[in-house]
């Protein structure tokens, strides 16, 4: 019988790879960081089946062991959720949803005024002014169709002779 050490040691295999420039190599799905001296050398990785650790050849030196930086994570150990751009802007036009008070009858066209989101104290605080007058912009509306053509002739000039055989 052999240690554990050792037997770990039984499963190991050579593979030839390739440190990136960051010094970080990735052995099935795992990140491992090397000494920065390793950066952009094709090296000798040493990883077994049951090892945790990672040892590297350069010639005839060994580095290591180095120990996973990333990738998957052990049981019984949660990682929270990192919210994308997308959802911390979500959750920011939630809050300033929250914190404004719109009357429904302004998104829903109806008459009767209900804030949506608000409480009674900030419903008092909304100032509210009536128009009193039936067209507050001066939009013009014409009762049919037809005077509205009329006006629209009105405002044109009238064709001349020479106008109309060009």
């Amino acid at each position: 019988m052999c240690a554990w050490e050792r037997f770990c040691a039984f499963a190991r295999e050579p593979e030839r790879r390739a440190v990136g420039i960051d010094c970080r190599l990735t052995v099935t799905g795992v990140t491992y960081e090397v000494d920065a001296e390793l950066a952009g050398e094709t090296v000798v990785v040493w990883w077994g089946l049951f090892d945790q650790e990672l040892w590297v050849e350069r010639g005839k030196e060994r580095f290591g062991p180095y120990h996973p930086i990333g990738g998957p994570i052990p049981l019984h150990r949660y990682r929270r959720h990192r919210k994308s751009r997308r959802e911390v802007r979500a959750d920011r036009v939630g809050e300033l949803a929250q914190r404004l008070a719109l009357p429904r009858s302004a998104l829903s066209g109806e008459d009767n005024v209900v804030l949506a989101g608000a409480e009674r104290s900030s419903m008092e605080q909304v100032p509210v002014q009536p128009f009193h007058d039936p067209d507050p912009f001066h939009e013009l509306s014409f009762p049919t169709p037809l005077a509205a053509k009329r006006a629209i002739a009105a405002n044109f000039p009238t064709r001349t002779a020479d106008s109309s055989m060009l």
